[in-house]
């Protein structure tokens, strides 16, 4: 076992834990607006009519952006009236088929449901498992909005500062290649495929990367999943390199 950069310790036997036989809470849809066929299988109200199948829940932010879309196979638990509003419902679903949010996670929704961040580094101050959080909210937003490539030869500037880990590193990218809340890859294999165009950019160009010597002593001496030891900030460079990024360490 280990945290990416250290050993932590080995054993000889790994229990598994199973998960508990407890049904999960419902998802509970507040303030629905039922379309006609929703409404005649709540009218029906038999198990066939109530099991929607595979449905997909579309999460917006306040300015109505579509911010992340989740898959579930839904059956309809239970509905009323709801408080919210004339011919709105509260609809309950089961909840087996659906990923709560985890809390350590949920503040970092709540910024986004409020809008993109409109500054860079704004995941500066979170820890390692939260700005991957954050990434994961910014990857689901990205693929979901097209957006124009740069004309060649364009220099682009990475703040480096705050590069200490995997997460901090495609953040840094995403935001010197599409500003606040960008994104440019999330493992090497997607910055190959954001190098190959209609990700903002157009090979060849130029990348000042500031602060570089923070990514070199944090990200020089990583182990892989299975404990090999891996140079993030050489690969990184390499890639970058192959990708037509000419790259000028400040």
């Amino acid at each position: 076992m280990h945290d990416g950069h250290r050993w932590l310790g080995s054993c000889r036997e790994i229990s598994r834990v199973l998960q508990s036989d407890q049904a999960p809470p419902p998802l509970v849809l507040r303030g629905l607006a039922p379309s006609e066929r929703l409404r005649a299988a709540l009218k029906k109200g038999t198990r066939r009519a109530l099991d929607l199948g595979e449905a997909a829940l579309e999460i917006r932010d306040d300015h109505g952006e579509l911010l992340t879309e989740r898959l579930l196979w839904a059956t309809i638990s239970g509905w009323r009236p709801s408080s919210r509003g004339l011919d709105l419902i509260d609809l309950e679903l089961d909840g087996r088929g659906f990923t709560p949010v985890p809390a350590y996670a949920r503040p970092l929704w709540e910024r986004w449901l409020a809008g993109p961040p409109d500054t860079v580094n704004a995941w500066a101050g979170l820890d390692t498992r939260r700005r991957a959080a954050w990434h994961d909210l910014v990857r689901e937003r990205a693929c979901r909005r097209s957006r124009p490539d740069r004309p060649a030869r364009h220099v682009y500037e990475l703040d480096g500062r705050y590069i200490t880990d995997e997460p901090s590193l495609y953040l840094a990218l995403g935001e010197a290649v599409n500003g606040p809340g960008g994104y440019f890859g999330g493992c090497l294999a997607a910055l190959d495929d954001c190098l190959r165009g209609t990700f903002g950019y157009t090979a060849p160009a130029t990348l000042l990367w500031r602060d570089a010597a923070t990514a070199r002593t944090h990200m020089s001496h990583a182990l892989t999943p299975d404990g090999r030891p891996h140079d993030v900030f050489a690969a990184t460079l390499e890639a970058l390199a192959e990708g037509g990024m000419d790259v000028t360490l400040a």
